[in-house]
């Protein structure tokens, strides 16, 4: 019995009766997220540690069958180390940072995501959805064990809603007949097919690329490196291509190339798969199948992540191509944006027009994804002869020549995005600091002496504003009502990565950090008025 099987046995938050069910009015909840998986549990998760009273319903109730996503980057690492569960799956993860590109049978060259030292995370883990979501679930249950108010409910099917301009009305089946919630904010977190969009009448904008992919997950010994390894034209998958990635417990993750008129019953076949991996890896090879799939490539959004008082995350609002590992670290970065704004709105020391920044900034990412995925797929898989030309030409060249290398797509993986142009940005005030630090972008992290800078900023329990001021005096007076502001003061020379991430040709800067730890304005020196106002930029209160 494999991993999979054993933990997706067991029911993590079994169907009970609550006393919603029973009530003559219906209960009403400040946030309702539809969905548990990493998304939806990941953004209940955030709201419950700023006191948002959550609650979690998803029509199963046990983990997603199958690995499904497993690459988990750096910037999601650190968002779920805010969260309190980062490093737990860092251990249990297979860390690497090295991949590697052939084209048929010879490596043509290979790549370091993280070459830079003074990092908490990794460039990356592999790690199975279903692991991800187990601790989730085990963090959502230890918030609730210190009295977060945080609750989830399997076998809860949301079938109807209705908006009103205060709340959304929901209706819910259960094993037990149906029953009515009222919401304040209702997040679909419920995936590429979301029901909630479907009630909406909403849709997709994008493109579906006539190309598939078959994932095949097994569990065997070998020695290959924890690396990311593609494949140009194998010998093995001759005018495709093929992946391979390590998990935890042997387990590895094999995506062939399968092209768009195939007979999908016949390609999942176990026989078949395993005439695939026998080509592969040798007709001696010793494994147990796992799990197989089939994707297609799709490339696709919501013009709008928000519709009234329902919102979108993740999946349920927009979809990429797999290659470069973007759909849930994207779907993180959605909660990590919307926590801290729904707090504030909630509060009352935010406006509602605050969450036309998620849509904004957000959708700004999801273009991101969209465009590199897009050019990933055209990469992979060209359209024409003479763009199969070439991209082989590129490969050929890369083998050699380092100019030929940028051009090589085997899939951009994932990084942090960066909120150019948001309209929560000040413009810059410190343009002889270092590009990666500039107003939109999220905090580079750095070693200190007491641990990690991100370590220290945006907090858990509320949703703060924090200023980084490098040898720049601060007044204690400073306080801004309704809002925790901290500031955290460091010497210039503190560390040489300090220098580099923050201050480039600077010798002093002040930045204003936001909840999500990314840049809202950067300046030489403390400037009472400008810090105040950047702030109610920041707010959603100034455009």
């Amino acid at each position: 019995m494999t991993a999979q099987t054993k933990i997706f046995e067991t029911p993590l938050y079994p169907y009970a009766r609550h006393p919603d069910q029973d009530a003559t009015t219906p209960a009403r909840h400040t946030a309702v997220v539809v969905g548990a998986g990493p998304v939806g549990l990941a953004l209940a998760i955030d709201l419950a540690q700023m006191g948002v009273e959550v609650l979690v319903i998803d029509d199963n109730d046990k983990v997603s069958f199958g690995s499904r996503a497993i690459c988990f980057a750096k910037r999601p690492l650190e968002i779920l180390d805010r969260l309190g569960c980062g490093v737990e799956m860092v251990d249990k993860g297979v860390v690497w940072n090295l991949g590697k590109v052939f084209f048929d049978d010879r490596q043509v060259y290979e790549f370091n995501l993280l070459p830079e030292k003074g990092h908490k995370f990794p460039a990356f883990i592999n790690l199975q959805q279903y692991y991800f979501e187990d601790y989730l679930v085990a963090r959502a249950r230890e918030l609730q064990a210190e009295g977060a108010p945080i609750s989830l409910r399997g076998k809860n099917k949301l079938t109807a809603i209705d908006q009103q301009s205060d709340h959304v009305m929901l209706e819910i089946d259960t094993p037990e007949g149906p029953y009515r919630l009222r919401a304040d904010w209702l997040i679909a977190c419920d995936g590429a097919g979301s029901p909630v969009r479907r009630m909406l009448g909403l849709d997709f904008v994008g493109e579906v690329f006539q190309d598939n992919f078959l994932i095949a997950d097994v569990v065997m010994e070998a020695d290959f490196p924890t690396e990311r390894w593609f494949w140009f034209d194998p010998p093995f998958n001759r005018g495709q291509s093929a992946l391979l990635h390590k998990q935890p417990d042997n387990v590895w993750r094999i995506d062939f190339q399968i092209g768009w008129d195939i007979d999908r019953e016949k390609e999942l076949d176990p026989a078949n798969i395993d005439k695939r991996l026998k080509a592969m890896l040798g007709e001696d090879i010793q494994y147990e199948l796992e799990w197989s799939s089939i994707y297609t490539f799709q490339c696709r959004r919501m013009e709008k992540f928000h519709d009234g008082r329902v919102i979108f995350a993740g999946d349920s609002a927009h979809q990429v191509s797999p290659f470069g590992a973007r759909g849930a670290n994207s779907g993180l970065q959605d909660t990590d944006n919307l926590a801290w704004k729904l707090k504030l709105i909630q509060d009352g020391t935010a406006p509602e027009s605050l969450l036309d920044s998620y849509d904004a900034e957000r959708i700004h990412g999801a273009k991101e994804n969209i465009l590199n995925s897009t050019r990933s797929t055209d990469f992979i898989t060209p359209k024409s002869e003479t763009s199969r030309i070439f991209r082989d030409a590129v490969l050929d060249l890369s083998e050699r020549h380092d100019f030929a290398r940028p051009f090589v797509n085997s899939g951009r993986l994932s990084v942090p995005c960066i909120y150019d142009g948001s309209p929560l940005n000040t413009p810059d005030a410190l343009p002889e600091g270092p590009a990666r630090a500039r107003p939109g972008a999220p905090c580079p992290d750095l070693p200190l002496a007491d641990g990690f800078l991100l370590e220290r900023l945006g907090g858990r329990t509320a949703p703060r504003f924090q200023l980084l001021a490098i040898g720049v005096d601060v007044p204690a007076d400073l306080a801004v009502p309704g809002l925790d502001l901290e500031v955290i003061a460091l010497a210039p020379d503190a560390t040489p990565a300090l220098t580099e991430r923050y201050l480039g040709e600077a010798q002093t800067a002040l930045y204003l950090i936001r909840p999500d730890q990314h840049v809202a304005a950067r300046w030489p020196g403390f400037d009472r008025a400008q810090v105040e106002t950047a702030l109610a930029r920041a707010l959603g209160k100034e455009a």
